[in-house]
């Protein structure tokens, strides 16, 4: 706690974090904390610039999203069906089917593999019951108790924290790179660049912040803000607090990934 500040104050702030945290913490799935591995593996420090870089990028889109569902009370799709031609929302809806179903397939994979390497067994098997683990959860458990789940398994992230804190890090060079883009005009580091920005900047977390905001709206019985726009400014500075607070979590666990495969896997030229 801060000097001054009152365990009430602090209380307030931590019921303001919701959808924005827990998106935020999604952003770093295991499939982001793969690509952000590699990156740190293969390049050192070159691509910690991306981090501060996306930070705003991805506070406005993000922002926009939670907007969304907050103001019309629905999801994005929603707001597509209700405002563009039935095609539209179709085309927009198996893009990002596509793209989830590809993403959950790579994340089940890694964390099975991440439980193979604890406890022999079939890493197929592990993955498969992660699936089914965590479809039943969200399918059994209402959305008031999960989201208090999601929040408290945020902190697991900080495990990348401790393995900076840990390791030897040339200070002066992951500050350079963070601070000073650098890049080169070749295949790797193109492919390098598309693949961080793209795991960063996922479309599965415009629908899902938006979504969320919706289930906060049942959740604490509020209409849309589009209903009573005169008294809608607290809520959407919550909203705001949230996003800036969310995305700043998710890019620094990011920024500490890379800073630590650097400083471990590329140090030793693995």
């Amino acid at each position: 706690m801060l000097p001054g500040e009152s365990p009430r104050r602090r209380t307030s702030f931590l019921r303001t974090l919701g959808p924005g945290l827990i998106t935020g913490a999604a952003d770093d799935d295991p499939s982001g904390i793969a690509t952000y591995s590699q990156v740190g593996a293969q390049f050192g420090y070159t691509f910690c610039w991306t981090i501060p870089f996306s930070y705003p990028l991805l506070v406005v889109i993000q922002g926009i999203s939670a907007g969304i569902g907050a103001v019309t009370g629905q999801g994005i799709a929603q707001n597509l069906r209700r405002h563009y031609p039935p095609w539209v929302m179709r085309f927009a809806v198996l893009l990002l089917l596509a793209a989830n179903f590809v993403n959950i397939g790579a994340d089940l994979a890694a964390m099975g593999a991440a439980l193979q390497l604890l406890v022999a067994g079939s890493q197929f098997l592990y993955a498969a019951a992660f699936g089914l683990l965590c479809a039943g959860l969200e399918i059994f458990i209402a959305y008031k108790h999960y989201v208090t789940i999601l929040k408290w398994l945020t902190l697991s992230l900080f495990a990348y924290v401790a393995v900076v804190l840990a390791v030897d890090v040339p200070w002066a060079a992951a500050l350079r790179g963070t601070v000073i883009p650098q890049f080169a005009l070749d295949h790797d580091h193109a492919m390098a660049l598309v693949a961080v920005l793209g795991t960063t900047i996922s479309p599965y977390l415009f629908f899902w912040q938006a979504g969320e905001e919706v289930e906060e709206l049942h959740r604490r019985h509020l209409v849309r803000l589009s209903t009573h726009p005169r008294t809608a400014g607290a809520e959407l500075v919550r909203i705001r607090t949230d996003t800036l607070f969310g995305m700043a979590f998710s890019h620094l666990i990011a920024l500490f990934i890379i800073i630590a495969t650097a400083a471990t896997l590329h140090a030793n030229g693995t």
